[in-house]
């Protein structure tokens, strides 16, 4: 139980950063990662129910973080052009821009985390094979 507490309040530490450095992109962590899965697509378009699995996220979920980020200017809906049911999620430009800068502060804050760089290599690879062993999609 020590690994699991250890665990979470590390990550409750390490989501304090990351709120704070998306703070002035007003983002949150959930809609900074709908822009990067869609800046990580080739056509940086998706189709809602596609980013909600790849988010492992509630389709409600996926629709308030699209909403904001559509009120935003960031990211806009289209309609499939094959199947008008389909209802894609489009990166803007600006939307790209965001993500490009928020990305740039997050590295910024996790240049230096606090533990020695063969450390958080040797933390990734653990954390990897626990999350391969819990039933995650790992790369």
């Amino acid at each position: 139980m020590a690994m699991v507490t250890s665990l979470v309040r590390a990550q409750q530490l390490l989501m304090e950063r990351i709120d704070a450095a998306l703070r002035p992109h007003d983002l949150t962590f959930a809609r900074y990662e709908v822009l990067q899965v869609l800046s990580f697509s080739s056509a940086g378009r998706m189709p809602m129910t596609r980013l909600g699995s790849l988010l492992q996220v509630h389709p409600a979920s996926v629709t308030n973080a699209v909403d904001r980020l559509e009120r935003q200017g960031l990211v806009e809906r289209e309609r499939g052009a094959e199947d008008r049911r389909v209802v894609l999620a489009v990166l803007r430009d600006a939307g790209r821009a965001a993500a490009s800068a928020a990305t740039a502060d997050l590295n910024e804050v996790f240049r230096s985390p606090g533990v020695a760089p063969e450390d958080v290599a040797d933390l990734t690879t653990l954390l990897t094979r626990l999350r391969r062993g819990s039933g995650d999609a790992v790369d």
